[in-house]
């Protein structure tokens, strides 16, 4: 193994032993800046010659069949890898900048080992979302910013239908971004001509009793997502959207009616990943000769979920402007976390949202 490659393993394998999300080659004048996303804040990883890092990128390129001679464009790619014994999904792109090119690592752990009681601190939540598995039909929508956990449970909780009922699961997305053998998977290919439109015609052909929509990104796919509902099945989509609220307004300003929704929509869950306090266990203390400033004590992260269903959807739902009935929102959960004394007083809000969004 070169030294290229030693390099190369050793940066992912770091990023992935500290749950880092992306790994970032930042060039600068001097040097290349290597940063890790970790709970959404970037830290300084290490700094690197430019030219040994041009090279590190291209063999992450020449890996991905990506073109290592082009630096003038962006390009994307991915690749496959084993870390520690563990699958994990990459996904490049990159930049051209004034000093050289900049290049992003996503890193999509493959492992399909989270059990719904893993997902919240808050079991009452846990156990709301395991009671949308009773329905037979309609759209429930998981929505929230991007690296807010949204794919994560709702794999999570397909799984669970998959082990509880046994049920035919088939999805259609852009791309796939976990592989399991428990589900039937199908991926966009535009160059295919296996678009949206023409996959969902196929799989309603294929007897599912769950179809899940990778994500609801415009006009095209919110149709998609609404008619499956309509057609007696099951269907899991993600949006982005801050809060229940807001995903309901960005269906309607896809063009979805509040009729069709009135039919459909079952379900929305709007969620944030928070960072909670616990013990440094043995051996995270190694971490720190490579990132010294990362928050080791709040390193766990938990999910919180708003969950509008019911009577207060219904309320939603109306053409009249009045105000729903309660539900327990994301800030809500968020000052239940805070009176447990899992987040600490003196941090700042972690959810992202300004209070007049709940007004």
């Amino acid at each position: 193994m070169n030294v290229v490659q030693k390099k190369s393993e050793e940066i992912l394998q770091t990023a992935f032993e500290l749950n880092a999300s992306d790994i970032h080659f930042v060039p600068r004048k001097e040097d290349m800046l290597i940063e890790l996303r970790i709970n959404q804040h970037l830290y300084d990883l290490t700094t690197l010659p430019t030219s040994f890092s041009e090279r590190i990128i291209s063999h992450f390129k020449f890996r991905a069949g990506m073109d290592i001679g082009d630096k003038r464009k962006p390009q994307d790619g991915a690749l496959d890898v084993r870390i520690k014994a563990q699958r994990v999904h990459l996904r490049f792109s990159t930049l051209p900048t004034k000093y050289s090119e900049s290049f992003v690592i996503r890193l999509l752990p493959q492992a399909m080992d989270t059990q719904m009681s893993d997902l919240s601190i808050f079991s009452d939540a846990t156990a709301r979302l395991l009671t949308f598995l009773n329905l037979e039909s309609g759209l429930l929508l998981f929505s929230g910013p991007t690296g807010s956990g949204k794919t994560t449970t709702m794999y999570t909780l397909l799984n669970a239908a998959k082990k509880r009922f046994n049920s035919r699961i088939v999805t259609l997305e852009d791309p796939i971004e976990k592989s399991t053998e428990d589900f039937l998977q199908m991926e966009v290919n535009e160059k295919a001509e296996l678009t949206y439109d023409a996959g969902f015609k196929a799989i309603l052909r294929h007897d599912p009793d769950i179809i899940m929509v990778g994500e609801i990104r415009d006009q095209e796919t919110a149709r998609i997502a609404v008619r499956a509902s309509l057609t007696g099945h099951l269907v899991f989509s993600t949006i982005h959207a801050s809060n229940s609220a807001q995903t309901i307004q960005r269906l309607l300003e896809l063009g979805m009616s509040r009729f069709d929704l009135k039919e459909t929509l079952v379900g929305v869950v709007a969620q944030r990943l928070i960072n909670i306090h616990h013990p440094i266990e043995e051996g995270d203390a190694h971490h720190q000769k490579y990132v010294s400033k990362i928050p080791l004590k709040s390193i766990k992260r938990t999910a919180i979920f708003e969950i509008l269903t019911g009577l207060p959807l219904h309320d939603m739902l109306q053409a009249e402007s009045k105000q729903p009935r309660a539900y327990k929102r994301l800030e809500d959960y968020y000052r239940q976390a805070l009176t447990l004394g899992y987040v600490a007083e003196n941090e700042s809000d972690q959810l992202g949202v300004s209070s007049h969004v709940y007004s």
